[in-house]
Parts: C-alpha cells; sequence; structure tokens
C-alpha cells in the first residue's frame, strides 16, 4: 500500500468532507501530535474552545493505527465526549479518510467490565438476593424484582450487553446482582458462560480496530494492576487531561467501614463456619467503634487503639478467606463459583486496605509516607456513615513508569497551562518540569528505570504547545471582577452579593450561568433572587442536570444556578447564555486532608505549597467555569467573578494567567451598560 497522504493534508481532506474549516490551532495541534507519534515523544497540548482538538489528534492518529497496524488508545473523562467520539467524530471521519488511508479506519470502545451484563451472576442465584437496604421495604424489593425480570428477558435480545442500551434505565442496585467487577470475575477460561461472555467480546473487538475509546478510570486500572484490561498498544492520547491524576488518584483509593466488613463478612458467611464470620463482624464494629471516637480529621499516626483494631481486621479477613477457598474447582457449579468470587472479592478489599493503612505508618516520616490515611463522614440515602480512607500522596510516578513508560502519549485539554506554565501539570502527571519554574506539587520526576541503570521502553522527554483560540477573547468578552464586594466568609451569600447578581442578570435579561461554590450557596441565591427578578431561575438539583441544561439553552430569558458539574458540563452556544456568574474563587476546602498532605509535601521540599496545590486547583477549575461563556465564535458576553481577591490577593496575578484574555474592568457601570447593549 502507497504511503497515505502527510497529516496536514490528510486533515484539510477531512475537514473539507465534513463541511467545516481549517483552523490554524487545529493544523498546528495535528502537525505536533503526528511528530508525536512518530517520534515516541510526549505532548502536551492546550487546545482552546473552538479549536476542533478531536479532529485534531483523531486524524494523526488514525494515520498512525493504519500505518504501522498497532492500536491508538483514546482515553476521556466524561461520558459525554465518548459518545461524541465515537457516535459522531470518528463514524464520519473514517469515512472521510478511506480513500486517503486505503482502508476505512475501525474504532470501538471499551467500559469498564461492570458496565456489562455477567451472564454467569445473571442464571445464579445471587441476582435474585436483595440488598439490605431493601429488605424491609417491600416497594423496592418489588420494584426491584421486575427490574431483575426485565433484564433476564433483554440479555436474550441485546448483542452487547451494554447497560448504556436498556431503555428505559434500572437502578444501581438491580445492575449490581447482574455485573461483576474485574475483582470478581472468575475469568472466561473459568466461566460456564465465559465463550457467550459480553464483556470479553467487547474487549477482542478493541483487539482488531484501529482506535480505542475508553475512559481515564479504566487507564488507571490497566497501570495500576498487572492485568492488561487495554488491548495492546503503543501510543495514548488522553483527552480531558485535567482531570487525569484526580481520577487515577479516585481509581487508586480505598476505604475500610464498619459496614463494608460486615458486608464481607455476610457474602462468606454461607461459606465457612460461623464463629468464623462473627469473628470479622466482631472486628469490624471494634474498628467502626474506634472511627466514631476519632471523629473525621488526617491521621499523622495511628490513634490510640487503631493498630490493634486494624490488625484484628486483617487477620480476621484473611482468616475467613483462606476458609472460604478457592473461587473455582471441578466440583463448583455456577451458583458456587460466583458465591465464592464475590466473598474473596470483599475479603480481599478488607484485608488489603487495612495492611495498606498499617503500612502507611511503617514509615516514621510523615513527609515521605506514600499514601495519606484520613477518617471521614460519607453522605448515604439515610445520612452519613464513617469511613477510613486511604489515598495516595501523588500518581506521578505511578503514570510515569506505566503509562508515559510503556507508551507514546499525547496529553490535551482546554486548560493545561495553569498559571502560565505547564510545569503544574506536568509535575503532577511524573514528568520533568522544562522551565525550572518553582515546585509543582509532585515528587521529584525521576524515573526508576533509569535510577537502577534500565532503559526504559519509553523516553520521558516530552514537549508542549498553546495552539491558542479562534476566539477573540479580548472583543468577544469582558471579566467583571467586583472589587467592591467583602471578601467571601462563612456566613453565607452576603446581601450586598445578592444585590449585586439581581443588578447583572437583570441588565443581561436572563441568560445567566451562575456558578457556585455550594449546594447550599446556589440554592440559596436561587431562592433569593426569585424574589427579586422577574425572570425564570433554574437550580441544580431541581430536576435531572442534562433536562436543566436543555430548558436553560431553550429560553433566553431564563438563568441556571448550580455548582461543580456546571463548571465543566455546560455548552451553550449561542443568545441563551451571555452572563457568567462565579461566586467566589474556587479554593479546595482547607481541612481537606489529600490536599493539605500534598500541600505540606511541597513545602517540606521547600516550595510554595499553597500556589501548588490550592491556588493551581482554583486556578484550572476557574478556567474551566471562565471557559463556559464563549462556545462559538459569534458568541459575546460577560464573566462576573464576585470574588475581589481576584483583583486584590497577592495570587491574583498567578491565577488571572491561567484565564483565558477578555477585557478586564473592576467598573460595574461599565459592564452593566454592555450587557444591556447584548440584550437588545
Amino acid at each position: 500500500m502507497p504511503e497515505p497522504p502527510i497529516v496536514p493534508l490528510l486533515l484539510q481532506n477531512a475537514v473539507e468532507a465534513l463541511g467545516g474549516t481549517t483552523r490554524d490551532g487545529q493544523v498546528r495541534m495535528a502537525a505536533a501530535v503526528a511528530h508525536s507519534l512518530d517520534t515516541g515523544e510526549h505532548l502536551a497540548v492546550q487546545a482552546g474552545t473552538g479549536t476542533g482538538k478531536s479532529l485534531a489528534y483523531l486524524v494523526p492518529a488514525m494515520r498512525h493505527a493504519v500505518t504501522t497496524g498497532k492500536t491508538v488508545v483514546v482515553s476521556t473523562a466524561t461520558i459525554a465526549l465518548q459518545r461524541q467520539l465515537v457516535d459522531r467524530d470518528l463514524p464520519r471521519l473514517a469515512k472521510a479518510l478511506k480513500s486517503d488511508l486505503g482502508r476505512e479506519p475501525t474504532f470501538a470502545i471499551l467500559k469498564g467490565r461492570g458496565n456489562y451484563l455477567c451472564l454467569n451472576k445473571l442464571h445464579s442465584s445471587a441476582a435474585s438476593e436483595p440488598d439490605s437496604e431493601e429488605l424491609f421495604d417491600p416497594f423496592a424489593a418489588s420494584r426491584m424484582g421486575r427490574e431483575i425480570k426485565r433484564l433476564r428477558e433483554w440479555s436474550s435480545d441485546t448483542e452487547t450487553g451494554d447497560r448504556d442500551e436498556i431503555e428505559p434505565g434500572v437502578s444501581d442496585q438491580a445492575w449490581r446482582l447482574v455485573s461483576v467487577g474485574a475483582r470478581e470475575c472468575l475469568g472466561a477460561g473459568n466461566c460456564t458462560y465465559g465463550q457467550d461472555c459480553f464483556a470479553e467480546e467487547a474487549r477482542r473487538q478493541t483487539g482488531r480496530v484501529d482506535v480505542v475509546v475508553t475512559n481515564h478510570a479504566l487507564l488507571a486500572i490497566d497501570a495500576m494492576t498487572e492485568v492488561n484490561v487495554l488491548p495492546d498498544h503503543d501510543a495514548v492520547v488522553v483527552d480531558e487531561a485535567h482531570e487525569l491524576v484526580d481520577r487515577v488518584t479516585s481509581v487508586a483509593t480505598a476505604e475500610l467501614a464498619s459496614g463494608t466488613i460486615t458486608a464481607a463478612a455476610r457474602r462468606a458467611g454461607k461459606l465457612v463456619e460461623d464463629e468464623i464470620a462473627d469473628a470479622l463482624v466482631s472486628a469490624g464494629e471494634n474498628l467502626g467503634s474506634l472511627l466514631d471516637d476519632v471523629g473525621t480529621r488526617r491521621w499523622l499516626s495511628l490513634p490510640d487503639g487503631a493498630g490493634a483494631a486494624l490488625a484484628a481486621v486483617r487477620d480476621a479477613a484473611w482468616v475467613t478467606r483462606t476458609a472460604v477457598g478457592p473461587a473455582r474447582g471441578a466440583n463448583l457449579d455456577a451458583d458456587a463459583s460466583a458465591a465464592r468470587s464475590a466473598a474473596l472479592t470483599a475479603l480481599d478489599e478488607v484485608h488489603d486496605t487495612a495492611v495498606r493503612v498499617l503500612t502507611t505508618f511503617d514509615e516514621p516520616d510523615d513527609a515521605k509516607r506514600r499514601d495519606v490515611v484520613w477518617t471521614a463522614d460519607v453522605p448515604t440515602r439515610g445520612g452519613f456513615r464513617r469511613v477510613l480512607q486511604v489515598a495516595p500522596l501523588s500518581v506521578g510516578g505511578l503514570l510515569r513508569s506505566r503509562l508515559f513508560g510503556e507508551s507514546t502519549v499525547v496529553l490535551t485539554s482546554a486548560t493545561l497551562a495553569v498559571g502560565g506554565t505547564f510545569d503544574g501539570a506536568a509535575g503532577a502527571w511524573g514528568l520533568p518540569r522544562r522551565s525550572g519554574s518553582g515546585d509543582d506539587g509532585a515528587e521529584p520526576a525521576r524515573d526508576p528505570a533509569l535510577a537502577s541503570g534500565k532503559t526504559p521502553e519509553h523516553t520521558l522527554e516530552w514537549s508542549h504547545l498553546d495552539v491558542g483560540s479562534p476566539f477573540d477573547h479580548a472583543r468577544a468578552g469582558i471579566l467583571y471582577v467586583a472589587k467592591s464586594m467583602p471578601p467571601p466568609g462563612r456566613d453565607g451569600t452576603a446581601p450586598q452579593m445578592l444585590d449585586e447578581i439581581a443588578e447583572l442578570i437583570g441588565a443581561a435579561g436572563g441568560r445567566t450561568l451562575g456558578l457556585f461554590s455550594s449546594t447550599r450557596a446556589a440554592k440559596a441565591a436561587a431562592a433569593a433572587l426569585r424574589e427579586k427578578l422577574d425572570t425564570p431561575i433554574l437550580c441544580q438539583g431541581e430536576g435531572a442536570t442534562g433536562q436543566l441544561v436543555r430548558d436553560f439553552a431553550a429560553d433566553p430569558a431564563t438563568s441556571l444556578f448550580g455548582t461543580l458539574s456546571l463548571w465543566q458540563g455546560v455548552d451553550v452556544p449561542g443568545p441563551s447564555l451571555s452572563l457568567v456568574i462565579i461566586d467566589r474563587i474556587p479554593f479546595p476546602r482547607p481541612d481537606d486532608p489529600l490536599l493539605t498532605a500534598r500541600q505540606r509535601a511541597v513545602e517540606s521540599r521547600g516550595g510554595n505549597g499553597f500556589i501548588a496545590v490550592a491556588a493551581s486547583h482554583a486556578a484550572l477549575l476557574l478556567a474551566q467555569g471562565v471557559g463556559r461563556l464563549l462556545r462559538s465564535v459569534d458568541d459575546r458576553g460577560v464573566v462576573a467573578v464576585l470574588d475581589p481577591r481576584l483583583a486584590t490577593a497577592r495570587y491574583s496575578g498567578f491565577l488571572r494567567a491561567t484565564l483565558p484574555p477578555f477585557w478586564e474592568t473592576t467598573d460595574k457601570a461599565v459592564v452593566l451598560g454592555a450587557l444591556r447593549r447584548l440584550d437588545t
């Protein structure tokens, strides 16, 4: 087969075939991605909204896969982007490139095993056992029964077993009864239904295609375990890369609570003698009492009695696990194998988490510990439950060795250069800093393979590129900082701020997205302003978020207030959105144990922990929120930040360096006039 056209020409042909227009930033990005895939050098690309970054990495990725015969993995943080890629971008692009590449590139989506129906579990008695919350609720039990029946009927019709195909959907409780996680799975070779397994078939399909679309969580699992979750590949494109560290951290976080220990004992109860299961329950209750007494805080050392309580849980879980025996055996039917596998998975999680917490404190120097341990109250349907949590201080080492050390990686997002530099993101990913400007908050980026004299499969060399945005931010938008507002406090939204919001929304004629730092603040503001304004106000939590966004976009007079998911998940181009209001700089909670530990780790190395962790976190989220304003080249509007610290604090320059180059002002009269002109 002759060599296909070079990437710029391929991109031009693809854009023309799809009815688009060529953009300079898109061309520059595509060329840089192609160079990265050709040389093996990692690449970080900041590409503003409107650049067309999906095509900019998909075109060179498809060319690379077709010419080398090697798969490229594309990882995203959100379901919305996965669906956009698989349902819209990839099908159209594959057809557009068919003649140039000599064949139509192929693609598939790969989700976690828990997203697929497990036939072994469906046909076992486990699919009929209600959760404890349904045991005393006849209505819930009846609904569960109907959902399980529908799932059994659906299993005969579906070709994929993918939960997303069920219409209407089923509850999480029902789905848990017919699905398994990776650790609970028996394995295709040991399962009665291994040949017909939906998850295995999905993975087989991904091994035969050019581009595999997955998510950051599955990418993390593939990196953290010895099991090859993803198909063989030599390149990874990480879209929404600003989310990567948080998603990997989430996957690497474990928790322990009295309820989870009791649940593990209950799963094993029918497989072991009563006194063995009772001993595990007793150990769990003892730990639960200790956690209640300790309160919610970070553990800098083991509290009195915690070492003995955790050791008792560890030992009881191991004794129970040994008594359960292997999950697989010649004399075990599907029900027995499923029951043992579920019990062993739960017991392993309890045992391993207890060991992980105990070994954390084997290192006496807090600054050198790899993990952070704390107690927290986690919301439940009935209130809260006290849990012990353990998370990695940094995931840079993991990503450095298991992601960058094994594949060529391209990372892209609209917001990567925090504070005007890529160093913070690179350090958190485990890559060496390039400019040497300050401490980035991660562990020093030294490759263990290099330190041991081994040659890593892939280099840690990387380059970065900011291709800008097709938007003329200085002409299209105003950044207004309400310098006269009182500094935000803990007593809720100040009356002065409510009056300011009312003036701004009134001038805009609605058309407002209000981004608040907490659910309480959003609800309080919505309630107060409904009394002041005659335009509709929607508030997150009053309905499904997706429907609220659609209702907001459909009526220019409507405003929408909400919290974190709206900071990053709203795409409303056109006249329905001309004002974004941000109530305060989105700093993390000062008592967040993990971020506090990371901040102290930076300070122990002589860096600026506040800038490296708290301010960087705030800058990234602030940039995401500000990015909601301009979604097309014709959009115009105002971002109003009602936190005076963005103009007065010593770190304000760092935060503003992360934001698009809007025209800036602190003059409210100028802003109100601009909003009134936009409204007319």
